[in-house]
C-alpha cells in the first residue's frame, strides 16, 4: 500500500520542464522527508502527488491503481484519499470565508456532515476561533484550521509542502507534533517537504523512498 510517483516529468503551463523522470514513493503509516533547495522541484513533485498537476509523462498510482486526470476530472472516492497542507495558509484559504467554513470544505468530497468543534479541539483551535476570518487569526491559528480541513477528509497520504516555513518555532514544533500525532492515530502515509533537513531528522522522517 503506497502512493507512488513513476517516471514523471511535469512543468507548468509556458515552461520547460521542472522535474523529468522522477520517482517517488509514500508508503501507507509511514513518515517520509524529502529535502532540497528552493527550485529544485519539491513544489512540483507534491503538486503531482497531490493530484493538482497532471504530468507530462510518467504515472501517479495510489496503491497499485493507476490514477487518470488531476483535480475535478478524478473522481471524489479517489481525491479524498490524498491531502494538501500548502506553505502560505493564507494563499491557500479563501478571505471571505470562516475558519469554520474552511473545515467544513470536504464535506462534498467525503459526502458526511463534519463536525467542526470535533476537528477544532484536534488540532488545537478554540471554538471561539470559529467564526473568524483568516485575517482576524494568527499564521498558526489558520495553519490549524488548514490542517483539520485536510483530516476532515480522511485520507489516507498526506503531503505537507514547507507547511511551517511561515511560522515561528514554538509553533512549528507543535504543528510538527500535530501531524505526527494524527498520522500515527490513522495510519496515514506523510510526506514532509522541507529545505530543512535537520528539521526533518527531528520529526524521524525517513529519507523519501523510490518505488
Amino acid at each position: 500500500m503506497s502512493l507512488d510517483a513513476v517516471d514523471i516529468t511535469a512543468g507548468y503551463s509556458g515552461t520547460s520542464d521542472v522535474i523529468v523522470r522522477e520517482s517517488f514513493s509514500i508508503p501507507a503509516g509511514s513518515l517520509v522527508g524529502l529535502a532540497g533547495p528552493s527550485g529544485s522541484g519539491k513544489s512540483t513533485l507534491a503538486r503531482v502527488l497531490a493530484l493538482l498537476l497532471e504530468p507530462r509523462a510518467g504515472v501517479v498510482s495510489i496503491d497499485g491503481r493507476e490514477v487518470k486526470g488531476v483535480g475535478l476530472a478524478v473522481s471524489s472516492e479517489i481525491r479524498r484519499q490524498v491531502a494538501m497542507l500548502f506553505q502560505s495558509p493564507r494563499a491557500a484559504t479563501d478571505p471571505r470565508m470562516t475558519l469554520r467554513a474552511i473545515i467544513e470544505q470536504p464535506a462534498a468530497i467525503v459526502r458526511r456532515r463534519i463536525v467542526v468543534e470535533e476537528l477544532a479541539e484536534r488540532v488545537g483551535l478554540t471554538v471561539d476561533l470559529l467564526d473568524r476570518r483568516p485575517h482576524q487569526v494568527s499564521d498558526g491559528q489558520l495553519q490549524r484550521a488548514c490542517v483539520a480541513r485536510a483530516l476532515a477528509q480522511e485520507p489516507q497520504y498526506l503531503i505537507c509542502d514547507e507547511a511551517t516555513a511561515m511560522l515561528d518555532a514554538a509553533t512549528t514544533a507543535s504543528i510538527m507534533r500535530l501531524v505526527q500525532s494524527e498520522a500515527r492515530d490513522a495510519g496515514m502515509g506523510v510526506l514532509m517537504i522541507s529545505h530543512d533537513a535537520e528539521l526533518l531528522a527531528a520529526i524521524g522522517a525517513v529519507a523519501g523512498q523510490r518505488p
